[in-house]
């Protein structure tokens, strides 16, 4: 809940004296756009859900405090029928609650369905108006909220009115010893290592820690006081035309009738240090590279013996192939055996391996693959080794299991 937090308990606790409930605990999701993730999703009501023994009845202030969709208004009631749990939504509009029990009949779920609609149509309505708005801004270079670039702050508009951005003089020094870092050679998994000796703030920290909030949050399914920073947060700061101080919007800067810039600030870098810093990098990225599916196969299947991580799609400079990798170190943390292998071989293997398992001869998708729970694991290979390593995959580094997912 985000608005009136206060008003929403008094009505938590009305709805919970007039059914005679006792209230055992709170889950106040602040700042969670209720619209975007499902009650399941959410980082205090999650872990609640999956505890549905140790209560009777969960309350709302009202429908659109729990869900804005009417997907995740089906989700949420066969969740309360499968648990045998009772859903209790607050009506301002009304003197009672509606109650949806285990047993509700047509009428109380076609309610709930109802006003889930009618939360996700104002949900709608209200995105496009923000959104209208934002061009608006953008158009004159102001700041409408949200995470401000790395290396500028929230700072009062030259004309009175509004907000722009303004150089921040902590995170600025941080950029420029970035670029020279850059320069000097040094990759960007180096450089993200050395940010987290010296306790930097990611972009994301130092955002609330100028806004007065507290730093980290959830990500992934985990909680974290602090988030890392890691060679694609930098590789997104040192691409952004941001740098020069443009306004940017999907990676593109905004431009004026006449075609110039629309500035959110002083510049950081010139527009010569910025295109020197592109052709650095641009220069460490060039090679035959395989080209990217929209969606590799694995992705979600494929494990880390070494972390129990995911393993992703990763291109090899200079081969017309690819490698399931571990991304420990791109997720901010470190794995013991990081494992990596062909792709083809990966796919070859898992492909034939379900073929067998469920005897199918037809096309085997991703979709597939995990509807029916299928796993596999990837150990650490050893290095070194003669040509009998290029015939294919050693498969007593692989453990393939079919099941529910972990």
């Amino acid at each position: 809940m985000t608005t009136s937090p206060g008003r929403q308990r008094a009505c938590i606790q009305q709805c919970t004296d007039q059914l005679g409930f006792i209230l055992i605990a709170e889950a106040a999701d602040l700042g969670v756009s209720a619209r975007k993730m499902s009650p399941f999703e959410r980082p205090s009501l999650s872990p609640w859900l999956r505890r549905p023994d140790e209560y009777d009845a969960i309350v709302w202030s009202h429908v659109d405090r729990a869900v804005r969709s009417v997907a995740h208004m089906s989700e949420l009631i066969e969740w309360g029928q499968r648990c045998a749990l009772t859903l209790v939504f607050g009506m301002p509009e009304g003197r009672q609650p509606l109650v949806v029990t285990p047993q509700a009949d047509g009428d109380a779920i076609r309610r709930c369905m109802n006003l889930a609609y009618a939360a996700e149509q104002e949900s709608r309505a209200l995105s496009a108006r923000l959104t209208s708005a934002h061009e608006a801004l953008r158009a004159t270079g102001r700041y409408g909220g949200g995470l401000a670039p790395f290396g500028y702050k929230k700072a009062p508009h030259s004309s009175g009115v509004g907000w722009c951005l303004a150089p921040d003089p902590e995170t600025v020094t941080v950029v420029h010893a970035i670029v020279d870092d850059v320069h000097s050679g040094l990759s960007l998994v180096a450089i993200a290592h050395k940010l987290e000796a010296a306790g930097v703030l990611v972009p994301r920290d130092r955002h609330a820690q100028l806004q007065g909030r507290p730093t980290g949050g959830r990500r992934h399914g985990r909680d974290f006081d602090r988030f890392r920073w890691t060679a694609g947060s930098l590789s997104k700061i040192l691409r952004t035309p941001t740098l020069m101080g443009h306004r940017v919007h999907r990676g593109k800067t905004v431009r004026d009738a006449e075609g110039s810039p629309v500035l959110i600030g002083p510049p950081l870098l010139t527009e010569a240090e910025f295109q020197a810093l592109q052709d650095t990098l641009d220069a460490r990225s060039n090679g035959i590279h395989p080209q990217r599916r929209a969606t590799s196969l694995l992705i979600g299947v494929a494990h880390c013996a070494g972390c129990n991580g995911r393993m992703y799609f990763a291109t090899r400079k200079a081969y017309a192939y690819g490698d399931y990798a571990c991304r420990a170190s791109a997720r901010g943390t470190t794995c013991a055996a990081p494992a990596a292998i062909r792709a083809g071989w990966l796919d070859e293997y898992t492909v034939s391996r379900y073929r067998e398992k469920f005897a199918v001869d037809g096309e085997v998708t991703r979709e597939r693959l995990l509807r029916d729970g299928v796993r596999v694991t990837v150990a650490k290979g050893r290095s070194g080794g003669g040509p009998e390593r290029l015939a294919g995959p050693d498969t007593s580094r692989l453990t393939f299991t079919v099941g529910s997912r972990p």
